[in-house]
């Protein structure tokens, strides 16, 4: 994942679904405004809880939209977790280089962050 990998203008648009923990940076959200789920969630525990959305998604048995507006921990959840196009150097590196690698459609595998855990969705 060089960082000539830049497709057409540069940009790519993605949603995703954020998962806190106790080693995020910021450890509260707009469902957890004080932040106490958070605090006593393990890394392990948010790990698991994405898996379990990602298999939703997977098996159709729910839309990504549709879990990242409940469940994402970032404010993108009322946009079923949009955000919108971006080049490179706007986002996290591994954020970054997770995205720009997928194809449109596709889902990551977990993606690691300073902001939690996180599973991406290529839309452009």
């Amino acid at each position: 994942m060089s960082s000539s990998n830049r497709q057409g203008g540069g940009e790519v648009r993605a949603s995703h679904i954020l998962i806190k923990h106790e080693g995020s940076r910021r450890k509260a959200s707009w469902k957890d405004p004080e932040g106490y789920v958070i605090k006593n969630t393990s890394r392990d525990s948010a790990v698991a809880i994405l898996k379990a959305m990602q298999n939703d998604i997977v098996s159709g048995k729910a839309t990504f939209e549709d879990i990242a507006s409940r469940y994402s921990d970032c404010s993108s959840a009322k946009r079923g977790g949009d955000l919108g196009a971006f080049g490179r150097g706007q986002m996290q590196k591994p954020f970054e280089d997770a995205t720009f690698a997928l194809k449109v459609g596709e889902l990551s595998d977990i993606v690691d962050t300073d902001s939690g855990v996180h599973i991406i969705k290529r839309t452009n």
